[in-house]
């Protein structure tokens, strides 16, 4: 009876599986960082000096429930899991965050709550390219300004965010809102006190690949409180050879100039990559941001990283490490 008892629980378990699983995985990185430049802002908003070096240390786990109906229609529920270090060297876990859900068939998604928005995924714009360094400290979007890009992560979410995309062949349209209502009922006195602050947020964009490149552009909208800002940014790139690049434009409203940024990985060899990026403009404060590192598979998922630079406040930057997939 016992053994007929097991087997009926263990197939029991097996339909289940069948129809729905839990995906685990997630990157971590350690190793050191510099930045000549170092702060951190204390409670009264002021910016305190720090070491210019410390120990680079981060991990993150990604918990996605997926189910798919008869009809081939996929559901997914994520949250993420984090620990990092801080500036002063402190380190700290947080999560599981808000959650994250996409349903999608064929070449329509769409996703609900703590998701990338249209200019964050990558669906139609490349922000970032080739980062340099273990924590990609130089990235082409670098000196952007004015730009909102949110993403999925491990914390709370201030605004609640719908995504929608549909690819068909090689071309992608996406757009994503954002909305979010604070109302301050903590509040008894002064200009904040029973206040309410509105946050709206659209975006839209479209991409395009024709071989071995890519081309696309967005237009996001903001209005928070009364104050508006409407942006855009334009990526091109692609693969010559060993090279892949990525080039970026980006403008804003909040932007004194346009940003011209962009990035290279460079294929030394099957295990070893070169990696440049650079970015200038946006802000009438910004210098020229650049900077040139490294990657080296050691196999297994694990490789070493590293680089040197010079980031927007006009700062030597540089960082060593390994940074881990599973």
């Amino acid at each position: 009876m016992k053994k007929i008892l097991f087997a009926t629980t263990a197939l029991i378990a097996t339909a289940g599986m069948a129809a729905a699983e839990i995906k685990i995985g997630g990157s971590g990185r350690f190793g050191v960082a510099y930045n000549e430049g170092a702060s951190m802002t204390d409670a009264n908003g002021n910016d305190i000096p720090v070491n210019s070096t410390r120990i680079e240390q981060r991990m993150r786990v990604n918990i996605t429930g997926i189910a798919t109906t008869d009809a081939g229609v996929k559901f997914e529920a994520r949250i993420r899991l984090e620990a990092n270090e801080a500036a002063d060297n402190s380190i700290s876990g947080k999560g599981p965050g808000a959650v994250g859900f996409a349903v999608s068939y064929e070449g329509l998604r769409v996703d609900v709550g703590h998701v990338s928005d249209a200019f964050d995924s990558g669906d139609v714009v490349d922000l970032y390219g080739y980062g340099v360094g273990l924590t990609s400290f130089i990235e082409q979007n670098a000196t952007s300004a004015g730009i909102t890009n949110n993403g999925f992560g491990a914390g709370g979410a201030d605004y609640t965010t719908v995504k929608v995309r549909y690819s068909m062949n090689d071309f992608t349209v996406a757009a994503s809102y954002s909305k979010n209502e604070k109302f301050d009922v903590g509040a008894t006195a002064g200009p904040t006190a029973g206040s309410q602050n509105d946050h709206t947020n659209y975006q839209i964009g479209a991409a395009y690949n024709f071989g071995d490149y890519n081309v696309g552009a967005a237009f996001g909208s903001e209005d928070d409180n009364g104050t508006e800002n409407d942006y855009w940014a334009a990526s091109f790139g692609g693969s010559v050879g060993a090279a892949s690049f990525s080039l970026l434009v980006t403008d804003s409203d909040e932007a004194d100039d346009l940003t011209f940024g962009g990035s290279m990985n460079y294929a030394i060899s099957s295990a070893t990559d070169l990696r440049v990026a650079f970015s200038d403009g946006g802000a009438s404060t910004n210098e020229t941001a650049f900077g040139v590192g490294f990657r080296h598979s050691l196999g297994g998922g694990v490789s070493l990283r590293g680089g040197v630079g010079r980031n927007a406040a006009d700062n030597n930057v540089a960082d060593l490490g390994v940074a881990l997939s599973f």
